[in-house]
């Protein structure tokens, strides 16, 4: 069993303790509301042979059972699907000090042509000033300072000149194996924008779809609007803070066009639903409302909101979202959305049903109000 936590729960999914507490809001939040229990063999460390063949929970009033091919049936003309079109960059760089120390670096922003900033793992102390040497010491990075978890970084070459020679995909540290070529394949959306080459890691939401099945639900009528989040600390920054509010979120780049605004707000007044595929789709919308009073408009920028239990959502009617780690970010946005109690029974259904968890794993269409 993969454990995240000491609580004394059952076997299966129960967050938090045996008899579930009152829905919890504001400052009432405990992380450990938010822990459960999973085994191993759910958590899906490579993909399906085809990425529409997964498992999708529908959690309404109930749940239901459907694969992912059967998405346009829970789609209306008049819906909008918001869809992130981040492109992943191979963030992940394995070099050794000049003392022989190996150190595993992964990319969390590209700042310049010279510097990034970097997170880093060495079975040695790292320093100011260390040079880590990258493939064979034929290109270095020079650890410049240090602030908070983040390195900020020089490279002999433009970083991205490095990654695309050296990096491998940034799989998730729960996914036990190295990358292989497949992965460069199938932990990217198939309408991943390539000049959008940003994140750190997929929108894991959208690896679901296919280029067939994107072509019925627009051959059904229903518009696709295209947001960008570039994914980088701020999605997957542990929560330290027991008490949850306190936890601070890193900033991610966002940009909302006039044409998603236009097509979000022609779905809103039609009495259609808009459908946020992701946390980073629904965050990036989420942030720009509430910075604007309720209001969407066209925004280049960055965010740091922060979605759990009493936040109110503006924007988005319903979320397409994998199933998330215990005390993560995501999984409080996720219950923030859905409902802290039916949440926790969707997750315990799931685990009973033995839907595969994470990156690669199945997902959820949740519907709050049931529509």
């Amino acid at each position: 069993m993969v454990d995240a936590g000491d609580s004394k729960s059952p076997d299966f999914l129960i967050m938090g303790v045996q008899v579930p507490p009152p829905v919890p809001l504001g400052d009432n939040l405990k992380l450990e509301d938010f822990n459960f229990q999973l085994p191993r063999e759910l958590i899906a460390s490579s993909p399906l042979k085809e990425r529409s063949s997964s498992k999708l929970l529908v959690i309404k009033k109930g749940f239901e059972d459907l694969t992912f091919k059967d998405l346009p049936s829970l789609l209306r003309p008049e819906d909008v699907l918001v869809i992130n079109d981040t492109s992943v960059i191979k963030a992940r760089l394995y070099g050794k000090k000049e003392t022989g120390a190996r150190v595993e670096i992964l990319i969390e922003r590209i700042i310049d042509e010279e510097k990034a900033l970097v997170q880093t793992k060495s079975n040695a102390p790292l320093r100011k000033g260390d040079k880590i040497l990258i493939y064979k010491g034929e290109e270095f990075l020079s650890l410049l300072e240090k602030v908070d978890d983040l390195w900020t970084v020089f490279f002999s070459k433009p970083p991205r000149q490095i990654i695309n020679e050296f990096g491998s995909v940034p799989l998730p540290p729960y996914i036990k194996r190295k990358a292989n070529p497949l992965d460069s394949e199938r932990y990217q959306t198939v309408y991943a924008d390539s000049s959008k080459d940003f994140s750190v890691a997929a929108p894991t939401a959208g690896l679901h779809f296919e280029n067939e099945l994107l072509d019925s639900i627009t051959n059904k009528g229903i518009n696709i609007a295209k947001i960008t989040l570039h994914i980088g600390m701020g999605t997957f920054k542990p929560i330290k803070d027991m008490s949850i509010i306190g936890h601070k979120m890193h900033k991610e780049s966002i940009e909302v066009g006039q044409e998603a605004v236009d097509l979000i707000t022609q779905s809103k007044n039609a009495g259609g639903r808009v459908i946020c595929v992701g946390t980073t789709a629904l965050r990036c919308l989420e942030s720009i409302s509430k910075a604007n009073k309720g209001v969407l408009k066209p925004f280049t920028g960055e965010t740091d909101i922060f979605i759990y239990p009493g936040f109110k959502f503006t924007v988005a009617d319903a979320l397409i979202t994998n199933f998330h780690l215990p005390r993560s970010t995501l999984l409080l946005l996720v219950s923030a959305f859905g409902g802290y109690e039916k949440i926790q029974k969707a997750y315990e259904y799931a685990i009973r049903k033995k839907y595969r968890f994470y990156s690669y794993g199945d997902s959820m269409f949740i519907s709050p109000n049931f529509k």
